[in-house]
């Protein structure tokens, strides 16, 4: 049996082939749209280009494009050609891009047209043989070379473990690393989401994500292609677009930046959401007044889950009430077919409802880092469980609170001190919208607490009235020793809070202290 991804998502289309699969929602193209044929004929147009040019077996093939349908079609016929699909960020740099084509020594190199020159240099330098472009307006030399290959094509034979796709991490501290997910890995986890999250005939998927990252390119694409749906793309999130087409959709995924967006339109309420039947958060954490504010606009409860460029997904709240509540603050249950456990720094199981460290496993679990054996032995245990890096408690009845990343834990004194646990705090103050808490060095204390603070719209916020309020309510070593007011927190292209610049920014905040 072939277990190309391909082959099972293509399974998977509906009847009538000449039915809507994607319909652009935004840019030239809303008056066009998709079906089912043109993603089977135009992936393999591409599969088949891929194909003649006698590549070696899973080469790889890496894509800096615009999101676009078929910048989608490309991955698709990167998984049907048998070679690995290596996605890259769109704000990624020359010397950001240079590491990664010298690290993962891709054979092909798609990117936008208007980066061409600059992007060709650094791949015929590093020995690449093969650089197109595509553009998000169909244009470029990919699909221009593709339409002279026929639109047939069968998926290349593969293996649950063979190589499917290489995803950097973010590299906030050192190199970034390439996590190596299998046809099986993806698929498994694609199935299990299909069933927990209640995937039905009807449901239609506004997609608003990046596709060059899990959210976007695995769990919101293969969840709709999986289940034959159709969706709603938007090539850029615009709150007030995706609002008025939400009557028209089922299911919406989103990182918490899109949700507070949206909370910021008058429209937003009861009856524009009267279709949905689901909304599903992820990839940074969800602030609860976020989660409650979202309930009471809109009569829906969104569904918070976790996962990991290395793991896809690996624990979700309930869709079907029959399976539990959806908790806010918390991630839910482990999957099924995911184990979950926590245990200290000497790898010991702690009990429930104590912080530890959040090891995992199963068939979603990636094999290890491109070209790094000593990093990938390094982040598993001798037992075969992955350490994900992330803190965090399971409680007695099995729900899982993420408390935050194991290098952002602050060591103030010789006291453990959680960022998370701090934001909480603080984040419940009146006038504070969101914050972060970092620790950076201090002479005294090996590290010192830090909080930025960003103000509630039309909020003015003390720095000391803060300071002073916290040490009301927790420890005094917990008690942050600078607060900072900004207009906003630095964040990557998914919504999460870049911590590790705001710990280069205040770096030397007390190399001089005055006591």
């Amino acid at each position: 049996m072939n277990a190309n991804l391909y082959s099972a998502l293509r399974a998977a289309f509906p009847a009538n082939l000449d039915s809507l699969a994607i319909q652009p929602a935004d840019g030239p193209d809303t008056h066009s749209h998709y079906t089912w044929r043109d993603l089977d004929r135009a992936s393999a147009r591409i599969a088949n280009l891929l194909g003649s040019l006698d590549l070696p077996p899973e080469s790889r093939v890496a894509v800096q494009v615009e999101k676009s349908v078929e910048a989608l079609v490309l991955y698709l016929a990167v998984l049907r050609a048998g070679h690995v699909f290596l996605p890259l960020n769109t704000a990624y740099q020359a010397s950001e891009i240079a590491y990664f084509v010298g690290n993962a020594e891709p054979a092909v190199v798609v990117c936008s047209p208007k980066n061409f020159i600059w992007v060709s240099r650094i791949a015929f330098q590093a020995g690449t043989a093969h650089v197109y472009t595509l553009g998000d307006d169909r244009s470029g030399t990919l699909l221009e070379r593709a339409a002279y290959h026929g639109d047939a094509h069968t998926p290349a034979m593969k293996r649950a473990g063979d190589l499917a796709a290489i995803l950097y991490t973010s590299g906030t501290t050192g190199r970034s690393k390439g996590a190596m997910l299998s046809h099986g890995n993806l698929l498994s986890n694609a199935q299990t989401l299909k069933a927990y999250w209640g995937w039905q005939p009807g449901d239609v998927l506004i997609h608003a994500l990046p596709i060059f990252h899990v959210h976007g390119l695995f769990v919101a694409s293969h969840g709709a292609l999986l289940n034959g749906s159709p969706m709603l793309w938007f090539s850029k999130f615009d709150p007030k677009a995706v609002l008025a087409r939400l009557p028209e959709a089922t299911v919406f995924m989103g990182v918490p930046t899109l949700y507070v967006r949206m909370l910021g339109e008058a429209g937003l309420n009861h009856a524009a959401c009267k279709n949905m039947r689901l909304f599903i958060s992820g990839s940074a954490p969800l602030l609860l007044d976020t989660y409650t504010e979202w309930q009471q606009r809109t009569g829906h409860t969104i569904l918070e889950r976790y996962g990991m460029s290395e793991t896809v997904m690996l624990t979700s709240n309930p869709c079907h009430a029959s399976d539990g509540e959806r908790r806010g603050g918390t991630v839910g249950f482990a999957l099924p077919g995911v184990g979950v456990r926590v245990h200290d720094d000497q790898g010991q199981p702690l009990p429930a409802g104590e912080i530890g460290n959040i090891q995992v496993r199963g068939t979603n679990v990636f094999s290890g880092y491109w070209r790094m054996p000593e990093k990938t032995k390094e982040e598993f245990t001798a037992d075969g469980w992955f350490k994900t890096g992330d803190v965090g408690k399971i409680d007695a009845a099995g729900y899982v609170t993420i408390v935050g990343r194991s290098k952002d834990l602050i060591i103030t004194g010789g006291y453990n001190v959680y960022p998370a646990e701090i934001e909480g705090y603080v984040n419940d103050m009146p006038g504070v919208a969101e914050s972060a808490v970092i620790g950076v060095p201090h002479p005294d204390f090996g590290e010192a607490v830090v909080a930025v603070l960003v103000p509630r719209v039309g909020a003015t916020l003390d720095s000391a009235a803060v300071a002073a309020a916290l040490k009301s309510q927790i420890a005094n070593f917990k008690v942050p020793k600078q607060v900072f007011v900004v207009g906003e927190l630095p964040r990557n292209a998914m919504g999460k809070v870049q911590k590790n610049l705001l710990r280069d920014q205040h770096q030397s905040l007390f190399k001089n202290p005055v006591a």
